[in-house]
Formats: structure tokens, sequence, C-alpha cells
């Protein structure tokens, strides 16, 4: 015998047990006499003595021996320790696996990377073009630590990207480069023309978003990104808890997308992130086939413990065109 795992899948998840292959007609042979069989399920319940079995299956305690010789000949059961009784001994027993079959050596399929069932198809829809046969196809942009940019700032918001790599990981594989760029970088390689994107945090503290911003269907303020997100008709939005999910084509080559994640202030940027990534099936729900796609969120700590955990939709518009 060798042993393998067995996986199935029953009320949409998936299992897994460890299975015994039968190699040999004879150890099939063995399993398939009723009597062999039926040690084998009371084995399975916990271990017992070859008297017990004898009495629970009402057999001579000779024939009960007899099938637990040619269980272990198989390695069907196996010893767990021994007692000594009355100047003898006596063995405990049990089952060793839960599953036993035969293989043939053809039919294998490769399963395909698991993937997260709580994500609908407003999500994939969302990110379908940021995935490539299975695999995360775009750089994800965070600003940098240090002082940078025309204004000198130094982004706080970079390591969003952790949560927001732990969803995307529950349904796309990750490719072989580097998925992560710091913003100065992105900007010196020109990856804006060239990789499909997601840039996360204000154009104030991230180079890329600010490249970006004007062609936001909401987009911030270009006179002070940090006093707010104006959208369609004059609305404005400028709480530190305001953030924008938005997803364009690339203005810059129509194959590409990007996708913007950024708040007025940090805050903002994680109400965005969690909003995005813990609550994406119902914000995602009027997204549908738009090129261009912004949503305002605000962010709540409801039971005051610091911790943002209610996200509201503030704002939103959907178009084709830039």
């Amino acid at each position: 015998m060798k042993k393998k795992s067995l996986v199935y899948s029953a009320d949409e998840n998936t299992f897994a047990k460890e299975i015994s292959i039968l190699e040999k007609p004879g150890e099939m042979r063995i399993l398939s006499n009723p009597i062999a069989w039926k040690i084998i399920n009371l084995l399975s319940g916990h271990p017992m003595y070859p008297a017990q079995i004898a009495k629970e299956l009402k057999i001579y305690e000779q024939s009960a021996y007899y099938y637990i010789r040619k269980l272990l000949a198989i390695k069907a059961i196996g010893q767990v320790e021994t007692s000594f009784v009355r100047g003898g001994t006596a063995k405990l027993y049990k089952t060793e696996y839960p599953a036993f079959g035969i293989e043939m050596n053809w039919g294998e399929r490769k399963f395909e990377k698991a993937r997260n069932d709580s994500v609908n198809h407003h999500v994939s829809t969302f990110f379908q073009d940021f995935i490539d046969d299975g695999s995360f196809n775009g750089t994800i942009v965070v600003g940098a630590p240090e002082p940078h940019g025309p204004y000198r700032s130094s982004a706080r918001d970079g390591h969003y990207a952790t949560q927001l790599a732990f969803f995307l990981g529950s349904f796309c594989g990750l490719p072989s480069n580097f998925v992560v760029k710091l913003d100065v970088d992105a900007n010196s390689e020109k990856i804006s023309r060239t990789e499909n994107i997601i840039s996360i945090g204000g154009p104030g503290t991230n180079i890329i978003t600010s490249e970006f911003n004007r062609y936001l269907p909401i987009r911030f303020d270009e006179t002070n990104f940090w006093s707010g997100l104006i959208a369609p008709h004059g609305r404005t939005h400028t709480l530190d808890n305001h953030g924008v999910i938005a997803k364009i084509r690339n203005p810059f080559s129509e194959s590409l997308n990007v996708i913007i994640i950024a708040g007025v202030r940090s805050a903002g940027t994680k109400s965005a992130i969690i909003a995005l990534t813990n609550h994406g099936n119902e914000i995602l729900k009027k997204f549908g086939e738009y090129k261009n796609w912004a949503l305002v969120v605000q962010g709540f700590d409801m039971d005051s413990d610091g911790k943002i955990d209610t996200i509201d939709i503030v704002d939103g518009i959907s178009t084709n065109s830039l």
C-alpha cells in the first residue's frame, strides 16, 4: 500500500483525508471480505482488543485473530499498545487509514489555485484586467516613507498594501516578478506607461496617484490635494476619513488599467482599503463593465476602539469616458 491524500468537494467546501492505495489483488481480496471490512470499521471508531472484536461481531476469537493477522499484513490496521493480562499479553489495534482505494496510472488533473468563495462576480469583474492566467498582472505602488515629491511629503499608508495583498492572494496567484514599488521608483521607471497599476495613497504623498488624479471621475482638489475630493456637479468630500476607490483605463495606453485607492488623509486611505477588501462584494455591485468608475467611502469607528469597523458609501460615478 502507498499513502496519498484524497481531496473532494461537498456542500461548496473542500476536504482532504489520507487514503491507502491498494496495489495488489490480494490486498483487495482481504478488504473485500465482509468480516475484515467490519473489523476495519469497528477499529476506526476506537482501538480494541481481539477479544472485544470477537464479542462485538459475535465471532470466535480465533477468527478475529485470523483477520487481524491478514489486516496487519497489508497495514490496514496497526498495533497501538500491549497489555499484560492474566499471565499473557493482549494487543490493542486500530485502523490506520480513513480511506482505502485502487488507483489507475492515468486521469490526474491539476487543481487551479484555491479561490476565495466569498469573492463574487462583482469583485472578479473589477479585478479581471489585473489577472492573467490566474496570476496577478500589475504593480502595486505605495508612497515612499521619506520626504519626496514636490511637497516633500512622507507617506504613512504604504503598509495598507499588506491588507490588499492578502485579499488579492485569496483569488489570484503571485507572479514571478516583484509586484510592489515605491512611487519614486515607479516614477523613474515610467511604469505608468507599461503596466497595470494599483496605486495606494493620495496624490500628496504618492507621485503615481498624482499623475493619474486629473483623469479620475472623482478626483483630489488640484489646488490642495489635502483639502478633499471633488465629484461631478461640485460635490466635495473633505473629511479625514473620506476615501476614494477608482478604476480607469490608463490614459497613456488603452490596453492598461489603473486602480486608485486613496484618502483625504491616511484614515481615508484605510477606509477605502477596508471597503474594498472587506465589503467588495457589496460596494462593487454597480461597477459592471464601465471603463471609468469611482466611489467615495467613509469609515467609522462605531465601537470606539480606535479601529474603523463600518463603511458607508457617500458618492459614486460610472462612465465610459474620461
